[in-house]
């Protein structure tokens, strides 16, 4: 326990320390929100995916569908590392960098303003960023407070308190720069937390071979009557399985705390080191939480089963059980590693939550006269405010699931992020997208796609047993909204007013501008 306690306390001194120290870089808005636009490749490339990958992941989503799929659920990981990282950063990175600065944008709802003229989309983004990203940071809690309990026997309540006023310290501080170096000091705990982690699990069940044999003698009639599907390539359910693939993979896309990164990056040399990195860094992470979570039908005799199946108390308590076995020092790692990844996660949200109200929302609408210093502290108070809505979302959640009597109450943590995901992803993806590569994309267009991926993903929250069976799912529903905005946008496009051609073209000749490069990067005749 002193063990643990130390390392803690080490771990939250750190974060704070390097809030205080980035100060000086946090006072103006582009400093703040993007630290200055002069981020490398390292820290760019661990803020993305260490604002990618949470307690969510390694808690939510590693258990429940390891449990589901299986071995199988590994393909999520190769998903997040293939789509949601290098088609990402290859696709939007270098787009992304050159159109925001060219528009002079810092947050996702400015760019639908400035590039679409339109100040009513850019109000709308924003109301939708802060409503959808609530839930989110409010999941993140829940799968911390896990560990926690098992680690320290802490109170729920006590896990949610220290981690938000924390993170809201070093975010309040140090704005995006103390956030970049948090997540690149947090990103190597979680490389080396999961590497031991994964091989600790392993040993204790006789190793990879022996593991995957135990997983092959696993039978679930319910699930599958097949022989050996929880150790097979694709699991006993592909098609939901390439849900979770498309949502968690292609919603980065269009998710402002994720594309927000690649309005910071300072180089063209930064944006091809951070693409390998960001790639390899979601192999490791992404790839080695759902390869671990497809070994959690080996731990079953810990877990007591209700009678559907399914764990009693969720799929939350699969991670944290099979993880309780660890030697104590492995479990103080386990416990910095999902912290490293809970805190960057929420201070990538709470930045990007603040900094669209104040920007998007309040500046220009409700306070005419703005200057950059005022900008600067509105922003810090709305990082006060949405981490306390957040937890006291969680903590309501949490008080509520002690008095259900059904075990799906705990199935909160993946149910709350594919609300999140969907709605936030299903409404910007396709415009965001478009809007990079395609001069004739609409206002009217994004419009419609923010009211379709937004409603629909509402809807499917609450009349969820009205829609077809597989949509029924709010992953599944979640990639739905995304595909269909790819197919709304252009089609909406074609038959609605096209945007200033002055401006659509000056905004795209941003891309042709002509700069000169040595030759290591370009040969000459």
């Amino acid at each position: 326990m002193v063990l643990k306690i130390l390392l803690l306390v080490l771990f939250f001194g750190v974060m704070v320390g390097v809030g205080l120290y980035c100060r000086r870089n946090a006072t103006d808005v582009n400093g703040f929100v993007l630290g200055g636009r002069n981020v490398g490749p390292w820290l760019t490339a661990f803020a993305y995916g260490t604002s990618y990958f949470s307690a969510v992941i390694f808690v939510g989503y590693a258990g429940q569908f390891g449990w589901k799929y299986g071995i199988a659920s590994t393909w999520i990981g190769i998903g997040n590392a293939l789509i949601g990282s290098l088609l990402a950063w290859s696709i939007l990175g270098r787009r992304t960098r050159i159109m925001t600065q060219y528009l002079g944008s810092s947050t996702m709802p400015e760019f639908f303003g400035r590039r679409f003229q339109s100040s009513s989309l850019k109000v709308g983004a924003s109301v939708i960023t802060f409503l959808f990203l609530i839930p989110y940071t409010a999941s993140l809690y829940n799968g911390l407070s896990r560990l926690f309990e098992m680690a320290f026997g802490m109170d729920y309540t006590v896990c949610i308190v220290v981690m938000a006023l924390l993170t809201g310290i070093y975010v309040i501080a140090g704005g995006y720069m103390a956030t970049a170096i948090n997540d690149f000091i947090q990103g190597m705990v979680m490389l080396v937390g999961i590497i031991a982690v994964i091989g600790a699990v392993l040993k204790s069940n006789g190793g990879f071979i022996a593991s995957l044999n135990g997983l092959a003698a696993v039978t679930d009639e319910a699930v599958s009557a097949t022989p050996g599907v929880f150790n097979s390539f694709f699991g006993p359910d592909p098609l939901n399985l390439l849900g979770v693939v498309i949502l968690t993979s292609l919603g980065t896309w269009g998710l402002p705390q994720m594309v927000q990164k690649f309005y910071a990056i300072k180089s063209e040399e930064a944006v091809k080191k951070g693409t390998v990195i960001s790639t390899i860094f979601a192999f490791i992470v992404a790839g080695g939480c759902y390869f671990l979570g497809g070994f959690g039908r080996l731990f079953s005799d810990r877990i007591p089963l209700a009678e559907n199946g399914i764990p009693v108390g969720g799929y939350d308590v699969l991670i944290p059980s099979m993880l309780s076995g660890l030697h104590d020092i492995l479990i103080a790692v386990v416990v910095i590693l999902v912290l490293s990844a809970s805190m960057s996660t929420l201070s990538s949200l709470v930045l990007a939550s603040s900094s669209t109200i104040t920007i998007d929302f309040l500046k220009g609408n409700f306070i005419k006269q703005m200057d950059e210093k005022r900008q600067v502290r509105c922003m810090r108070v709305f990082v006060v405010v949405f981490i306390i809505i957040s937890a006291a979302i969680a903590i309501f959640q949490y008080r509520s699931s002690l008095q259900a009597t059904n075990s799906n109450s705990a199935t909160f943590i993946a149910q709350l992020m594919g609300v999140s995901w969907g709605a936030l992803a299903g409404a910007f993806l396709a415009p965001f997208l478009y809007g990079l590569y395609w001069k004739k994309t609409t206002a009217v267009a994004c419009w419609v796609s923010f009211i379709f991926g937004s409603l629909l993903m509402v809807a499917n929250m609450l009349f969820r047993s009205s829609f077809p069976t597989l949509l029924q799912s709010p992953i599944n529903c979640g990639a739905f909204a995304m595909l269909a905005g790819l197919v709304i946008v252009p089609l909406f496009s074609l038959f609605t007013k096209e945007p200033d051609r002055k401006m659509v073209d000056d905004a795209f000749a941003s891309y042709d501008k002509k700069v000169e490069v040595s030759q290591k990067r370009a040969l000459i005749d």
